[in-house]
């Protein structure tokens, strides 16, 4: 099984990353200013940052990293925590820790997997991928399914954050590890995956269980302090089915849910055994209380259209669906379109092929759609000594059906930089884009630096 991270999920959790050298292979363009606007030091500071970041109604960056806060959740995984990076008046920012999750010993998540979404409110959401009161076990070890938490502001300037576990994954069936951002829907509804568990499949991953992962839905309780309600929306079973979904869920007007699977598709093509991934959809039901139908919209093929996406889909207006994946004609991965077309098909079409780098594909993957209808995303090929990963920007040809044009907008050179940037970035208002990076930065602790949050603007 191959994350994002490109770390072994094993229980001493090292991860021996070296991305050091840039040689991307995109068309040259005048790069923006990227500023490093922190560098996680590790230990009680925190290190690794999962996902992204988001805006907080105050102005700051909120995010979690897998790693640090403190040591005492062993021998599942480091605890890891919650962070705010503030904007000060000189043009800095500073840290501040928010919480530290406690772990499975504490019947608390542990090691977030994906980064947070935020509320009206200020109120924070994410996942971590062990921890809770589930019965999971790894390699001999209970260390629990996983949890969804909220983590809310305190009444008073400078008080505490209170977390809630709003649901803890009780047993592998109904989902293992959840991985990559929630959504929410207008009614308030969250909705997510598990990259296993689930109840189906039996081949995924032998030391997770083998079952194939499962999208859900959870719904606020109808009173104040009552528990959230799980649904299971699919459970994937591999095969000619997906395998393996990774979060990044897309809503569209109508209630559909919208994802990619890594693994699963074509079982016994060119991707061998595990398949090659698929793009899905899932409809509610037309009744309240039915089931909801997956439709498998794109199977993956290892050929022009590449492999193993990894990071989601963000969708347009017009309904159609963007996403990167690995691969491809020329070897260094993919940025797909996936439209709808009459009698229910979908069509899908390749906008950029990345060429091969020095040790394989440059693993893209796309986070945002602007008002122009230019894409941004990033390059990620950690942990070979070739590539610390970029932030790019993909814009549509001035004739229909022609080439999109690359910019490389930033490219990660690793400390004190960044590097092997996260797959998801926001903008503010003055269009400025913002994210993390796995690794890099200035800490010492790290053997490869503790991961940044930055800035990208034009």
């Amino acid at each position: 099984m191959t994350h994002k991270l490109k770390c072994s999920r094993s229980l001493i959790h090292v991860c021996l990353l070296s991305a050091v050298a840039l040689a991307l292979a995109i068309p040259a363009s005048a790069e923006w200013k990227e500023k490093v606007l922190y560098s996680f030091q590790g230990g009680a500071d925190g290190a690794g940052p999962a996902g992204g970041v988001v805006f907080g109604p105050d102005g700051s960056l909120y995010g979690a990293t897998q790693f640090g806060g403190a040591d005492d959740c062993s021998p599942m995984a480091d605890c890891g925590t919650v962070f705010q990076v503030t904007p000060q008046k000189d043009g800095s920012w500073t840290e501040t820790v928010l919480y530290v999750f406690k772990g499975k010993a504490s019947n608390d998540g542990e090691y977030p997997e994906g980064g947070l979404i935020a509320d009206s409110a200020g109120n924070l959401y994410g996942t971590t991928a062990y921890g809770g009161t589930g019965n999971c076990v790894l390699l001999g070890i209970t260390g629990g399914c996983g949890t969804v938490y909220e983590l809310s502001p305190p009444q008073q300037k400078g008080g505490a954050w209170t977390e809630t576990i709003l649901y803890s994954f009780p047993t592998a069936k109904q989902g293992y590890v959840p991985d990559g951002n929630l959504v929410f829907d207008s009614a308030g509804n969250l909705y997510g995956a598990t990259t296993y568990g689930g109840g189906k499949g039996t081949t995924c991953d032998e030391f997770y269980g083998g079952q194939c992962g499962m999208a859900f839905e959870l719904s606020p309780p109808k009173t104040k302090g009552g528990n959230w309600t799980e649904k299971v929306l699919h459970n994937f079973a591999g095969g000619t089915d997906g395998a393996n979904p990774y979060g990044g869920l897309a809503l569209d007007s109508e209630g559909a849910v919208y994802g990619t699977t890594e693994f699963g598709g074509n079982e016994g093509g060119e991707c061998s055994s595990g398949g090659c991934g698929t793009a899905f959809e899932l409809k509610p039901p037309s009744e309240t209380g039915g089931a909801w139908t997956e439709k498998v919209l794109h199977r993956f093929a290892d050929g022009d259209d590449g492999a193993q996406p990894g990071a989601g889909v963000i969708i347009d207006a017009n309904g159609s669906l963007y996403g990167g994946a690995e691969g491809g004609a020329k070897g260094g991965g993919v940025l797909f379109r996936l439209s709808s077309e009459s009698g229910g098909r979908w069509k899908e079409s390749v906008l950029y092929g990345f060429t091969a780098g020095f040790e394989g594909g440059y693993d893209p993957t796309v986070a945002r759609l602007d008002k122009s209808g230019n894409l941004y995303g990033t390059t990620n090929d950690g942990p070979h000594e070739s590539l610390a990963g970029s932030v790019f920007r993909l814009t549509p040809s001035v004739s229909k059906g022609g080439p999109w044009a690359m910019s490389l907008l930033h490219g990660f050179t690793n400390r004190p930089d960044g590097a092997l940037p996260n797959p998801l970035l926001i903008f503010d208002k003055f269009d400025n884009l913002y994210g993390s990076t796995q690794i890099g930065g200035t800490g010492q602790s790290c053997q490869s630096g503790c991961g940044t949050v930055y800035e990208v603007s034009p």
